[in-house]
């Protein structure tokens, strides 16, 4: 690949800390793809930022009686640090409050794409709170999806993912005080998708778009491709450039896709030539409709591929109501190894699915009695067997063979598991956990060589052969749990980060000490 393959992921915004909801969904599932590929030697731009000027986090700081700029920089500081507990490691993660470059940069491109034509003025409805004397938009405006029925703010529902207008909203009302809104014209900045409805099509012909996508975007264009706002009357967010608009401000879903492609090509002279951007489904009109019409308006084409997450539905168990599971409460007690292996391998794909504490404790269960039980069984044995150095002597033992041909069938599926165009970490997570299975049960069947009368067999061999595996699985697990992995490979002497292949099936040199750590490997 001559130029970087492009990730993305959506940028959370900043009115919250993370929870349970957003690990699954896009971030963890897209570092593991970055992982990989960075293992394997290819070049890759993994970018986010934090979505700083949504309105949701205005509508936090007028309940909490907070100014916005406080909640945002509070809350972006949380999640960047979450984040990197999780072990998801961006190349950049836009701050849009502190870079002037960054802002510039987004405000340039609108009056770009306004001098073009692409925005132009409208004037349409939109809800009006008397009592509070706010224009309603985004979170500010609550009401139900005039497309599905479904409760939603205004922009975008998140249960069928289509735009609304905010005045299309049925029984409109404001988030803060709930009464009934009036609906006001009001002169606001669009950017119409019809004229681009050959080129989307051709995209969307062309992309690998998942059914789920597709069906929004066939919806889409078979309805009329809306006009879509880019900019709301408001106190709070990026203003428009120029003077003929000045008490608005940009929208937030038109600022998180520029904010991708600041972080892609800001000084548009390097371009990718493939992305692949994961987000939640909710979130998907934005990826798969209004940036590619971004990318189109600058004379670009790009191929483009999506990994779209379904909701997590958390359950308080006392009042059966959903709830937030923070991400911070769940890195502290189960760590990054035990977190991720657990969202991947429930990985909301397709359909909703539950989370519950019992259920990830049980991941916790498995890794210390499979992994953690198998990789301290075989370090055991190597310091009571040759003092705790790498035996000399050549893989082997009864059942090697066949073990050592299903792991290089294993290295192959692993990797057609992480690869782009088949991604899938769950499929990784059970290859993993047979890697595992089987090298314990090879390890428990050779065990006995050790109480053989003297000159009839020796166990060496068989530690040799578990090692290879080891040393394997060091590599091959590192994109899904990289703290665990690397101390795996530091307490073989290999080095961390090596591809997923084949290759990684070796073990330490001979007369190696190993040094594993006083804890357990993977989690804790």
């Amino acid at each position: 690949m001559s130029s970087p393959l492009w990730i993305t992921a959506t940028p959370p915004a900043s009115h919250g800390e993370l929870h349970i909801g957003h690990l699954a969904g896009p971030y963890v599932a897209a570092d593991v793809l970055s992982r990989y590929l960075r293992a394997d030697g290819r070049s890759v731009l993994f970018v986010t930022g934090t979505s700083d000027h949504n309105s949701s986090v205005e509508l936090r700081a007028l309940r909490d009686g907070r100014k916005p700029q406080e909640v945002a920089e509070g809350y972006r500081q949380a999640i960047c640090a979450d984040l990197l507990r999780a072990g998801v490691e961006f190349d950049l993660i836009t701050e849009p409050r502190s870079s002037a470059e960054y802002r510039q940069w987004v405000q340039n491109l609108f009056s770009r794409l306004r001098a073009d034509g692409v925005i132009a003025p409208r004037t349409r409805l939109m809800p009006y709170c008397e009592p509070c004397g706010r224009w309603l938009y985004g979170a500010h405006a609550a009401g139900e999806c005039p497309h599905c029925g479904q409760p939603c703010t205004g922009g975008i529902c998140y249960a069928c993912a289509r735009p609304n207008d905010c005045g299309e909203l049925l029984s409109p009302r404001c988030s803060l005080c709930d009464t009934p809104a009036a609906l006001r014209r009001c002169r606001r900045l669009y950017l119409p998708l019809e004229p681009f409805r050959d080129q989307l099509a051709d995209h969307w012909r062309t992309s690998d778009l998942p059914p789920r996508v597709a069906a929004l975007c066939e919806g889409l264009a078979e309805d009329g491709l809306p006009d879509i706002a880019v900019c709301h009357p408001a106190d709070w967010g990026l203003p428009v450039p120029g003077d003929d608009f000045p008490d608005h401000r940009l929208d937030v879903c038109f600022e998180d896709v520029a904010m991708h492609l600041y972080g892609c090509w800001p000084d548009h002279r390097t371009t990718p030539e493939e992305t692949v951007h994961f987000c939640g489904a909710g979130h998907v009109f934005c990826q798969a409709v209004l940036l590619p019409v971004l990318v189109m308006a600058q004379g670009v084409k790009l191929r483009h591929s999506f990994c779209v997450s379904e909701s997590l539905h958390i359950e308080d168990s006392r009042t059966g109501r959903r709830s937030a599971v923070w991400a911070l409460d769940l890195l502290t007690e189960f760590g990054s190894d035990t977190l991720r292996r657990h969202v991947l391998q429930t990985r909301p794909t397709g359909r909703a699915m539950p989370f519950s504490r019992s259920d990830l404790e049980r991941t916790r269960q498995l890794l210390d009695a499979t992994w953690n039980g198998w990789l301290g069984r075989l370090f055991a044995t190597v310091r009571e067997e040759s003092a705790g150095l790498v035996p000399d002597a050549a893989p082997g033992g009864a059942g090697w063979t066949i073990l050592h041909e299903r792991m290089l069938r294993t290295a192959g599926e692993l990797r057609e598991a992480y690869e782009p165009q088949s991604f899938d970490p769950r499929r990784a997570v059970a290859l993993l956990d047979e890697v595992v299975r089987s090298a314990d049960d090879f390890g428990h069947i050779n065990a006995y060589e050790r109480h053989r009368p003297a000159g009839y067999g020796s166990c060496t061999p068989a530690i040799v052969a578990q090692l290879q595996v080891a040393g394997a699985l060091a590599a091959w697990a590192r994109p899904v749990m990289p703290e665990g992995a690397d101390r795996l490979a530091a307490a073989l002497g290999l080095p961390a980060g090596r591809a997923v292949t084949a290759d990684a099936l070796t073990a330490p040199a001979a007369d190696t000490r190993l040094s594993p750590p006083t804890g357990p490997i993977f989690g804790f």
